[in-house]
């Protein structure tokens, strides 16, 4: 994997982001839209996916967190790059708690793809972390839950959908949404009128107050 893109917090650093961009991006791709909206205190690191063919994209190589077989419900999964891409971000995690944050000082966000693994990764992850943000995507191995799961069911969670999305249909998000409700206790789902498989000011004012909210300053 390529060094991240990190933006170090401006004020004494309490708290971070680790946001993970979509299918084909790169960590640049989001750093300057979530430095925009983290307060002086937060840090923002923004990772690059590996170099890898995606089957959907008919064996193009481009960054990618997992192999993408399908966006059609019930679709085929990439269960071992699922799960070894969760690796790779508890490793962030712990990189951070090492360096002396708690887990609850930590937001897991991203993307797409990113937004899928942000997801599935805290769902795995034995701390609570302060919660995710997931942007225009899905819970991966949605059947393995609420069995594989290992998080408090507090765990928040921040699901934002496009109701025009062509790529990750909006109804996917719901019943992402619906999915979730079934075992946490704070899982929020806000929809966009006419936002397609893109972010929105109104979408990142939505994200921004989350962060604020279970990232405050200390």
């Amino acid at each position: 994997m390529a060094a991240p893109v990190v933006i170090a917090a401006s004020a004494k650093h309490t708290a971070t982001i680790i946001f993970l961009h979509g299918l084909g991006d790169t960590g640049a791709g989001w750093a300057s839209a979530m430095a925009a909206i983290r307060a002086p205190h937060v840090k923002v690191v923004c990772p690059t996916a590996p170099t890898m063919p995606v089957t959907l994209n008919a064996g193009y190589r481009m960054p990618s967190w997992f192999d993408l077989k399908s966006l059609d419900i019930g679709g085929p999964e990439d269960e071992d790059g699922i799960k070894a891409a969760c690796k790779l971000v508890h490793g962030m995690i712990e990189t951070e708690i090492k360096a002396g944050l708690s887990a609850d000082r930590i937001i897991l966000g991203g993307f797409s793809q990113g937004g899928a693994l942000a997801l599935y990764s805290a769902l795995r992850f034995p701390q609570k972390v302060a919660g995710v943000v997931a942007l225009s995507c899905w819970l991966p191995l949605h059947k393995s839950f609420p069995m594989d799961m290992v998080c408090p069911t507090d765990l928040p969670v921040l699901l934002c959908h496009g109701d025009c999305d062509p790529v990750v249909p909006y109804k996917l998000g719901q019943m992402t949404s619906s999915v979730l409700k079934n075992f946490l206790k704070d899982t929020d789902f806000k929809s966009y009128r006419g936002l397609m498989h893109t972010s929105s000011d109104e979408e990142l004012r939505d994200v921004k107050d989350f962060i604020d909210t279970k990232l405050p300053l200390i």
